[in-house]
């Protein structure tokens, strides 16, 4: 399996004129992309190595990094499900060239046909600061097909490559993270319900992209939610907001969840009297805020954890946003949050993270509302 096949220079001439007729259909079509789109799960992540290195240090690196575990799902998911593929065939790279998330692992000077796909992707001077050292991992957009991530993972060495991997953990994840405008074609593509976010828009002057079948359940001055509400995966959107704030330098992570917990005492209640849902502390689980980078001028941050329902056992996982908008002082809050104990929960997660990303602010709203009053945290 770890030999080189005779056909791997047709592989290698076929790939290069691929990448010829690619650049020129794309010359063409100008207005647009109009390659197919790739194919697989938005969670899924192809490790491209040849079989005599599927238990190298390098695979026990990648799942490490890629297959770890997150630490705000009530129960263990890995971040990402890995697949090992090797090709040998003309067909088995078609095949793999297809597929949406792709990495591709091997020693730069070795003699199978990962490491010899890798050099026909990097240029000599790339190869060059590779065999010194100084770089070691290369991602690409959309390389043979629409959405799809390529990752070039090389070094000298594999016991090299598998400590630069380790090394550059959070690096790495997150990139493959910071894709989220890939998701929102699978989130949407069975219907979207622009008139809600029309109609959010209009009257309050914000709004996000909303699933097909989400609907109303809360509407008041300054609060909404929207549920979706399924027999074995209940999911919901509420949403804050507050006029007049003249800056948010009280903003922190213990502000965010004391300002979540209270709202959702009120807005999120269970079906036994006295429940409601809060945030859940208690280790292992984990609640983690970092802010958002964002190209407009919305200030944001993303809180990620489990919520519990008290005097209930019921759980599951959350993601508020919290954004501010300094040309019209005012402060928003969303948040998703989902119950489905027979349901894989890292799916639902990335798709909240993706819709409440879509967030917009109306940079002309001059609302005569009223004061900051509501936003000092209780000792």
């Amino acid at each position: 399996m770890g030999t080189i096949n005779p056909k791997i220079n047709i592989i290698m001439n076929k790939f290069l004129l691929s990448l010829t007729v690619i650049g020129i259909v794309l010359f063409a079509a100008c207005e647009g992309d109009y390659r197919s789109r790739s194919v697989g799960a938005v969670d899924e992540v192809y490790v491209v190595m040849d079989s005599t290195d599927w238990n190298s240090e390098t695979s026990l690196a990648l799942e490490e990094t890629f297959g770890k575990g997150i630490e705000t799902l009530p129960s263990f998911e890995p971040t990402y499900e890995l697949t090992f593929r090797e090709f040998n065939t003309n067909d088995e790279l078609d095949n793999i060239q297809n597929l949406k998330n792709i990495i591709l692992a091997a020693p730069i000077d070795g003699e199978d046909n990962v490491a010899r796909l890798i050099r026909a992707l990097l240029s000599d001077d790339v190869e060059e600061r590779v065999r010194e050292g100084e770089s070691f991992a290369f991602p690409l957009e959309d390389q043979w097909v629409r959405d799809q991530w390529v990752l070039i993972l090389t070094s000298t060495s594999d016991s090299s490559l598998a400590q630069k991997i380790r090394n550059s953990e959070n690096s790495l994840v997150s990139h493959l993270e910071r894709e989220f405008e890939r998701r929102e074609y699978e989130i949407f593509r069975r219907g979207e319900q622009v008139a809600i976010s029309d109609s959010l828009w209009e009257e309050n002057g914000w709004k996000v992209r909303m699933q097909h079948d989400y609907i109303e359940t809360v509407d008041t001055s300054n609060v909404v939610v929207f549920r979706r509400s399924l027999p074995e995966n209940d999911r919901w959107m509420m949403a804050w907001w507050q006029n007049d704030v003249d800056g948010i330098g009280f903003v922190d992570r213990e502000w965010i969840n004391a300002t979540r917990d209270s709202l959702l005492q009120k807005y999120i209640q269970g079906s036994r009297e006295g429940s409601y849902v809060t945030t859940e502390y208690r280790s292992p689980r984990k609640v983690i805020t970092n802010q958002i980078d964002r190209e407009d001028r919305i200030i944001g941050y993303e809180t990620l954890g489990t919520w519990r329902m008290t005097n209930d056992f019921m759980g599951g996982p959350f993601v508020n946003f919290t954004y501010y908008d300094p040309a019209t002082e005012r402060l928003f809050m969303i948040e998703y949050g989902q119950f489905a104990p027979s349901v894989s929960k890292r799916r639902f997660v990335r798709q909240f993270r993706t819709m409440g990303r879509t967030f917009e602010s109306d940079s002309t709203w001059n609302n005569d509302s009223e004061s900051l009053t509501n936003l000092v945290r209780e000792d």
